[in-house]
C-alpha cells in the first residue's frame, strides 16, 4: 500500500471525538489506505468496545476505501494483567492489540513496557518513552512493533525509541494516536516525524510503508481464519 497506514486511533467509544464513520471518512480524504480503530480498554469495557467496532466494520465494510482493523489499546493496565487482557481481546475478535506504553507525560505503571513485550498477543507497544535496550531486544525477538508517535507529548522520546530499534533490529511503525481530526497525521507529516526521530530516508519509508503493511496483512489474515 502506497498511502498512509495508521494503526493507532480512537473514536468516541473511548475518548476520541468522532464516530468511526467520520474518522474513516476524514482518513480517506487525507490519503489513508489503512486504519486501525484501537479504543482505550481495560477489563471494564474490553468486550463491549470490540463488539461495537466489529459490528461497525461488518455493517459498513464497503463504505470506505481503505483497509480497516478493529483493535484496542490496553491503557493504564497493571503489568500483571496485560497478558490476560490481551488474550481476552484476541478471543473477543480484536484484530490488533496495542498497549499504552510508558510515555513520558503520563503516570503509566513501571514494568508496562516489559510486560507488553513479553506477551504473544500484543502487536504494538505505543509511545514507549524511555525504552531500555533490553526491552527493545524483546520487541525484536518477539516480533512486536515499536511505535513512533506523531502525538504531542508522546513524541518526546521518539529519538530514543528509533535509535534503540536500529541497534537491535526491532520493527517501527509511525502512528498518530488520533483522538480528534487535528491529530490525524498525513503521510508527509508522518514522514517528517520519522526523519525528525533520526531515521534515514530508507528507514523512514520502512516504518511508513513496509512495516505497517506487513502488520496489516498479518492482522487481516488472522481475521479470515
Amino acid at each position: 500500500m502506497d498511502g498512509r497506514i495508521d494503526l493507532h486511533t480512537h473514536t468516541l467509544f473511548s475518548d476520541g471525538a468522532l464516530l468511526p464513520s467520520e474518522l474513516l471518512r476524514r482518513a480517506v480524504s487525507r490519503g489513508f489506505t489503512g486504519l486501525a480503530l484501537t479504543d482505550h480498554a481495560d477489563a471494564s469495557n474490553l468486550e463491549g468496545v470490540i463488539a461495537s467496532l466489529l459490528r461497525f466494520a461488518a455493517d459498513q465494510k464497503d463504505d470506505f476505501e481503505l483497509a480497516l482493523l478493529v483493535g484496542v489499546e490496553l491503557t493504564h493496565v497493571a503489568p500483571r494483567s496485560i497478558a490476560a487482557l490481551a488474550r481476552r481481546a484476541k478471543a473477543a475478535g480484536a484484530h490488533l492489540v496495542v498497549v499504552h506504553g510508558e510515555t513520558l507525560v503520563e503516570p503509566v505503571a513501571p514494568g508496562t513496557n516489559r510486560a507488553a513485550l513479553e506477551c504473544a498477543d500484543v502487536d504494538i507497544l505505543a509511545h514507549p518513552g524511555l525504552l531500555t535496550s533490553e526491552e527493545a531486544g524483546l520487541a525484536a525477538a518477539n516480533g512486536i512493533y515499536l511505535e513512533l508517535s506523531t502525538r504531542r507529548g508522546h513524541c518526546l522520546a521518539n529519538g530514543r525509541v528509533a535509535a534503540l530499534a536500529r541497534e537491535v533490529g526491532a520493527a517501527l511503525v509511525v502512528n498518530s494516536d488520533a483522538h480528534d481530526p487535528s491529530d490525524l497525521a498525513d503521510l508527509e507529516m508522518a514522514r517528517r516525524v520519522a526523519l525528525g526521530a533520526g531515521l534515514t530516508p530508507a528507514e523512514a519509508e520502512e516504518a511508513l510503508h513496509a512495516a505497517p503493511a506487513a502488520l496489516l496483512r498479518q492482522a487481516l489474515e488472522r481475521r479470515l481464519r
